[in-house]
């Protein structure tokens, strides 16, 4: 397993420690610091185990109320950069 810590931007959670294969491209443990923890807690209980583009795909663009983004969207941007550095 690899680890990606992502500073977040414009939401309640302020990092994102991520686990995945990069064998897989599959996600394991996925923890938030801040923000909503039982919220938080079932984002990263839903994603352990998917296929991380599938994750991208259904996370990326959720909006909290007027900001332009979201804890789940932030977790996808952040999963883009897992996309991009292991091509």
């Amino acid at each position: 397993m690899k680890e990606l810590k992502y500073t977040t931007s414009g939401t309640c959670s302020k990092l994102i420690d991520i686990e995945y294969d990069p064998e897989t491209m599959t996600l394991g443990d996925v923890r938030f610091t801040g923000g909503c923890h039982g919220n938080l807690q079932g984002i990263g209980a839903l994603v352990k185990g998917m296929k991380i583009d599938e994750a991208v795909s259904r996370l990326r663009g959720i909006r909290c109320r007027e900001k332009a983004t979201s804890c789940p969207d932030q977790l996808a941007r952040a999963l883009e950069q897992v996309i991009a550095n292991n091509k």
